[in-house]
C-alpha cells in the first residue's frame, strides 16, 4: 500500500511517500482510508519532539476516515460501515487497522475529509470543556488558534453547549473563518486582552481554551473572570509558558491540564462514551469540521508545513482515495 514515512527526523521535509506492507489486522478493525486529518502533534512527530517517540521509519497521522474492510466480532461496526478513527499512527496511508474502542460510525451525510478532522479535535475539545472545564450554559468561552482545527471545533463544540465564543484570530481572513465556525464575537490576537475586557464589560471570561501557549498566556489568565479555567491544551507557539501562582490566588483561578490521550490510555470506554454524547451535535449537523485546505497524499510534506507555519484556515486533510 502506499503510505507516507518519516525517515529522519529533519521536520515536515523528512517525509517521503513509500509502498509499504498492509497493517496486520488480528483483533483491529481495518479500515480502507479515503481522508486523513493532519494535527500539530503530527508535524512535532516529524522533528523527534512529540512526546511519543516512534522508531524510524514510521508513519505519521493520527485521524482518518474511511469504510470498514474488516472487523472482529462485537467491535461495534461491520464491512462496509463509513467510520473515523483514531489509530495514534499509520493514518498518512491506504489501510489502518485500530483498536474498536477508537473506531466511530458517521452520520451518512458527513463527507469523509470532513470527517478526517473530528478524532483528535473533537474528542480533545469535548475534555477539555466538559470534563477538565466543567463549561456551563451561558459561560463564556474565549478561544485561541481559533481558525484552526482545534480552534474551530473549540468553537463549535462551546456553542452547542449553550456557551458565549470570543475567538482570537490573526488575520480577517481567520476571523471569518471562526465565524463560520459559529463564533459569537472575534478580536485581534495583538490586544486580545483589551478586546475581552471590553467585550465583558471588564468582568473577564469563564474559559481560555489554549492551544497556543507562549506569549499569551499571562494575557489570558488576566482576562478571567473571578472562578475561570484556563485550559492548556498545546503550544503551537513553540514557547512553554510559566505560571505565577500568586495570580492564581487573587481572583480564585485555575489552570487546568488537558491531556485526552493519557486520561483515555487509562479509562479505555471513555472515547466511545464521548461519542455517545456528541452523536446528537453530529447527526442535527451542528458539529462540523470546518475545512481548510486538502492535499493529496503525495503532497503530506506541504500540508505539514502549512501547520508548521501556522498557515492553517481551518482543518487541513490529506484526500488518500
Amino acid at each position: 500500500m502506499r503510505a507516507v514515512q518519516v525517515t529522519r527526523l529533519d521536520g515536515p521535509d523528512a517525509v517521503e511517500v513509500a509502498d509499504i506492507d498492509e497493517p496486520a489486522g488480528d483483533g483491529l478493525v481495518v479500515v480502507d482510508v479515503h481522508a486523513a486529518g493532519v494535527t500539530f502533534p503530527d508535524v512535532l512527530v516529524t522533528r523527534g519532539q512529540y512526546q511519543v517517540k516512534p522508531d524510524l521509519p514510521f508513519v505519521p497521522g493520527s485521524e482518518v476516515a474511511g469504510v470498514v474492510r474488516s472487523a472482529p466480532e462485537g467491535a461495534g461496526v461491520g464491512v462496509g460501515d463509513r467510520v473515523a478513527a483514531f489509530g495514534g499512527f499509520g493514518g498518512f496511508a491506504e489501510t489502518v487497522a485500530v483498536d474498536p474502542g477508537l473506531v466511530f460510525a458517521l452520520p451518512d451525510e458527513l463527507s469523509f475529509a470532513a470527517a478526517a478532522g473530528l478524532p483528535m479535535n473533537y474528542l480533545t475539545v469535548h475534555f477539555a470543556l466538559v470534563r477538565r472545564g466543567g463549561l456551563q450554559p451561558g459561560e463564556t468561552v474565549l478561544v485561541h488558534g481559533a481558525a484552526g482545527g482545534v480552534g474551530t471545533a473549540a468553537v463549535q463544540l462551546a456553542k452547542a453547549l449553550d456557551a458565549r465564543v470570543v475567538a482570537v484570530v490573526s488575520s480577517d481572513a481567520k476571523a471569518e473563518v471562526a465565524r463560520r465556525a459559529g463564533a459569537d464575537e472575534t478580536v485581534p490576537a495583538d490586544g486580545f486582552r483589551d478586546a475581552v475586557a471590553a467585550l465583558t464589560d471588564g468582568r473577564g471570561v469563564d474559559l481560555v481554551v489554549d492551544p497556543v501557549g507562549g506569549d499569551r498566556f499571562t494575557d489570558s489568565l488576566r482576562s478571567l473572570a473571578p472562578e475561570g479555567r484556563l485550559l492548556v491544551i498545546g503550544f503551537t507557539a513553540g514557547e512553554i509558558p510559566t505560571v505565577k501562582v500568586n495570580r492564581l490566588l487573587l481572583n480564585n483561578l485555575a489552570v487546568v491540564g488537558v491531556g485526552w490521550g493519557a486520561f483515555w490510555l487509562r479509562e479505555t470506554d471513555y472515547p466511545r462514551q464521548q461519542w455517545t454524547e456528541l452523536w446528537p451535535h453530529l447527526e442535527a449537523g451542528v458539529l462540523r469540521p470546518v475545512l481548510g485546505s486538502t492535499y493529496p497524499l503525495e503532497h503530506a510534506a506541504e500540508a505539514l508545513r502549512e501547520l508548521d507555519e501556522r498557515r492553517a484556515q481551518g482543518k487541513v486533510v490529506l484526500e488518500v482515495r
